[in-house]
């Protein structure tokens, strides 16, 4: 090789030294020390100055970037702060500069911590901070919980439907739609609302929803619009499929937990369709499956956002604004009627942003010379139930006391007493007038006795 080459490969050498990226591995453990502990400037330093063996002074430059892109918003994911590594100018200058010193010294061995954002540092959460805390925590072993969260995705694919989590039934609705109920086997279920109970519990909603809280039903929902000028009601679509696992997943980073962890959580609260079932996309995805208990809940949380943005709208029209699951009720006065085109039109562009789908056909706008019902009351001067549902729970009652009560039990309730004593109650709870007069045709029926 002659000098002139000789020295040309040396130049290529050092220059293609000097200009390469670092590896994954090296970006990998430093996210991982930033990720470890506390989130403050000095500690991030000290951890990543501990994974390289050296406080280079460009460290804490990079570790205060670091936190100012993620201060106030959820933990992020470790490939994220890898990204931002990759990404960060000053990073990738000190490498070209110092990539032959630049060397992993040390595997930060210790545990992720709990690392909520404000408004959550309060809440009574249990610490959980890794796998093995968190199969513990649901008394599980290590292999039982990865086979619950499913995180690769085994059941789904397995065409042995005892492996599988979760019974389906799949209904057809009026407008030929389908919903599919995704109803979790008895010990998912109990882990379900372990969770539940454990952690979402603790977690206070939004003062909009009235949905699957205790304390709240569609009467509480209602209530806020009655006498009002005019109602605006709005319903979304495939409302729990809406919610990916990510987004679930996100939300237990929100509350603090471990990448890991928060992972595993979502895993266990979510689900992923077999094909074989049905092909529609929305549920071959891993989403929040509508029958697990600990769904409701985690759909109002996922919508807090959605829910602030949708309150301040209201309140800034002059109007009142509450929601019960995919119901979303909006009222107000004169004002707020000449507005409704532009507000509607607005209401719906948040929605789509928060990533619901609208479900226009149902949207209806409903003045006082017409009747303004919300999932099934009346709300027009009192709350109320509807005429028809009134007269045909009346008529039943009434032919029970004639006829028996076999010759009205059309749909083959296997207990159809406790089936209209439920019906009965939710009238009387509605309209206690109406509920006593229906209450006392009940007290007539004539039940056949139990055989002995």
């Amino acid at each position: 090789m002659t000098r002139g080459k000789t020295h040309a490969r040396l130049d290529w050498l050092e220059y293609s030294h000097r200009f390469r990226k670092p590896n994954r591995t090296l970006l990998s453990v430093l996210a991982r020390s930033f990720l470890a502990g506390e989130p403050s400037v000095e500690q991030t330093f000290q951890r990543a100055s501990l994974a390289l063996g050296r406080r280079w002074r460009w460290l804490r430059g990079v570790a205060r970037r670091y936190l100012a892109m993620v201060h106030g918003r959820t933990r992020p994911r470790q490939r994220e702060v890898i990204e931002f590594l990759r990404n960060d100018e000053e990073f990738q200058s000190a490498w070209s500069e110092h990539s032959s010193e630049i060397r992993i010294q040390h595997w930060l061995t210790e545990p992720p911590q709990m690392q909520p954002v404000a408004a959550a540092a309060t809440w009574p959460l249990p610490v959980i901070e890794t796998a093995g805390a968190l199969a513990a925590w649901l008394e599980l072993e290590p292999d039982e919980l990865d086979w619950f969260a499913d995180l690769k995705g085994l059941c789904r694919t397995s065409t042995r439907q005892h492996l599988g989590h979760y019974h389906y039934r799949v209904l057809t609705k009026p407008s030929g739609n389908v919903r599919l109920i995704e109803a979790p086997k008895p010990r998912l279920k109990e882990l379900q609302r372990r969770i539940l109970a454990g952690i979402l519990e603790k977690i206070p909603p939004h003062t909009a929803v009235h949905g699957f809280l205790k304390g709240h039903s569609i009467k509480t929902f209602a209530a806020p619009h009655v006498g009002q000028s005019v109602v605006l009601r709005m319903d979304l679509e495939d409302f729990f499929p809406s919610f990916a696992a990510a987004r679930i997943q996100t939300l237990f980073r929100t509350l603090g937990y471990p990448e890991l962890v928060a992972d595993l959580l979502g895993g266990i609260c979510t689900n992923a369709v077999p094909r074989a079932i049905l092909k529609d996309p929305l549920y071959v995805r891993p989403h929040l499956p509508q029958g697990a208990p600990s769904s409701p809940a985690l759909a109002n949380l996922c919508t807090y956002r959605g829910d602030c943005r949708l309150l301040g709208l209201a309140q800034a029209a002059g109007a009142r604004y509450t929601r019960y699951a995919d119901d979303l009720a909006f009222s107000g006065g004169k004002e707020f009627e000449r507005s409704m085109e532009a507000f509607s039109t607005r209401a719906a562009a948040i929605l789509i942003e928060e990533g619901f789908t609208v479900n226009f056909r149902k949207t209806l706008v409903m003045r006082q010379g017409v009747r303004q019902h919300l999932a099934g009351l009346v709300a027009n001067e009192r709350l109320n139930v509807r005429r028809s549902d009134f007269d045909q729970l009346k008529a039943i009652l009434t032919n029970c006391v004639r006829l028996g009560p076999e010759s009205q039990n059309r749909d083959g309730h296997a207990d159809f007493r406790a089936h209209l004593n439920g019906r009965v109650g939710f009238i009387e709870h509605i309209n206690p007038d109406k509920g006593r007069r229906l209450r006392a045709i009940f007290e007539r029926i004539q039940w056949p006795r139990p055989l002995e």
